[in-house]
């Protein structure tokens, strides 16, 4: 008994040592997948979703590293903040990959860097400009005090948005060991690098030419993840990029510029045309839709609402025009409210979602061309003799049916009236309408009168 037991413990020792789990073979028994995300262009709602859903779906078991390769110009505060929270509280490390060459991380690629575990450059790549774009737009506003800094804008508004801005990007900085005075002065004084400098500087943790080189460069490093140290093992890892899904290419298109713009406007004539034309159903079906989709979408962009404003005043204003008929006073006032609006809708410097000039000159000759086309035809209209209703019958041609003194009846477009005159008429006789008392027609001598002729020959 006692040498089977010796024997048993033996086996299970030598499969202690040699097959278990052990802290020797962790990274061997490790999950051997890397997810890589692309975000290729400005950080905007559909982005954000992708990287969110992305680096969500990402689990520890089967997911070693989360690699975000970026080539962004920057973008929208809200998106890069969602994608921030996402990268903290993912318990899979994230490392931002700035790539291929000649990509940059500016403005809200930076903070995205700094917020990762691990940031990584290409060669021939920049970072850094991460001062808040819409500081730009504040000049004059504030309290009038001086500044306090070189470089330190005067508004009491701006230089709240550039101190939160830099206790943002330093408190990323103190998470991940990077260097703080340069990321302070990427905010302040829109700082670049490139990939050597950064790596010199302490801003990023290794330059590599590509996502399988990042692994290799990058496999056995400590960080800190959910507040915990990790050894990442990333060398020979499987690569499984994660592609945009159709959620993500709706919220693209519908969150451009042009696109929800030109929604909008088609939203809008789609219901006035149903108003002017109750019962067409389709353009109002269409531009209900397209109204709909376009306020989501506008939703989720930087816009001006006096600009929207604008625009759908300009557009009402020349529906009004061609309407009433106010000798083009109204529809000239539209027409220029509906182009200052339309500049002033998108607020300007937002990289990726400026609205171009082409777009906005093409919208409004569009919209001015339809107020004229509306315009012409109401005048057009308006000189046309009538030809419905009992004003149409003024000046028409009748035949006699039959008289009896100073009245009887008439024929006129296929009807019978009853009609009077101030002359004795003969059945068939040609008399021509001259007015209407109700349902009484006032008729006076008049016509071909070839019904007379035809009813006299022998």
């Amino acid at each position: 008994m006692r040498g089977r037991l010796a024997w048993l413990a033996g086996i299970v020792a030598i499969a202690v040592a040699f097959g278990g789990p052990g802290q020797g073979d962790a990274r061997a028994a490790g999950p051997r997948q890397a997810v890589v995300l692309t975000i290729d262009g400005a950080i905007d709602p559909a982005s954000a979703d992708y990287a969110v859903r992305g680096i969500a779906a990402a689990k520890p078991a089967d997911t070693a590293v989360i690699v975000l390769r970026m080539d962004t110009p920057g973008g929208l505060d809200t998106s890069m903040r969602a994608i921030i929270r996402a990268i903290l509280a993912s318990p899979v490390p994230v490392v931002a990959y700035v790539a291929p060459s000649g990509a940059r991380a500016a403005s809200a690629g930076t903070y995205i860097a700094y917020a990762c575990p691990i940031a990584a450059m290409a060669p021939g790549t920049n970072l850094g400009a991460a001062t808040p774009i819409a500081i730009g737009g504040l000049p004059g506003r504030g309290n009038g005090t001086a500044r306090k800094e070189p470089g330190e804008p005067a508004s009491t508004e701006a230089r709240k948005m550039l101190n939160d801005a830099m206790a943002y990007i330093r408190s990323l900085a103190e998470l991940n060991g990077r260097n703080e005075e340069w990321a302070v002065e990427a905010v302040r004084g829109a700082a670049s690098l490139s990939a050597a400098e950064a790596l010199k500087l302490h801003v990023i943790d290794v330059i590599a030419d590509d996502v399988p080189d990042l692994l290799l460069k990058i496999d056995g490093r400590i960080v800190k993840v959910d507040g915990k140290s990790e050894m990442l093992a990333t060398a020979g890892l499987q690569l499984v990029p994660i592609q945009p899904g159709w959620r993500t290419r709706f919220l693209s298109i519908i969150t451009d510029p042009s696109v929800a713009y030109l929604l909008m406007l088609l939203g809008a004539y789609g219901l006035i045309f149903e108003l002017m034309s109750p019962g067409a159903v389709l353009p109002g079906t269409i531009g209900a839709i397209s109204l709909i989709v376009a306020l989501f979408g506008l939703d989720l962009l930087p816009i001006d609402y006096a600009g929207v404003g604008l625009v759908l005043v300009g557009i009402g204003m020349m529906v009004a025009e061609a309407v009433i008929g106010a000798f083009g006073v109204i529809g000239v006032g539209g027409v220029i409210a509906f182009g200052i609006g339309s500049v002033l809708m998108f607020r300007g410097g937002m990289p990726g979602f400026g609205l171009p000039v082409a777009t906005v000159l093409a919208a409004t000759v569009a919209s001015a061309a339809f107020f004229l086309l509306a315009l012409a035809m109401l005048l057009r209209a308006r000189r046309r003799p009538v030809v419905t209703g009992g004003e149409a019958l003024i000046g028409a041609e009748a035949r006699v049916i039959s008289w009896q003194g100073m009245k009887g009846t008439v024929r006129v477009a296929g009807e019978v009236w009853q009609a009077r005159g101030a002359a004795a008429f003969a059945a068939g006789d040609a008399v021509t309408v001259e007015g209407r008392e109700n349902l009484v027609l006032v008729v006076a001598p008049g016509g071909s009168g070839e019904g007379r002729d035809r009813k006299e020959k022998p």
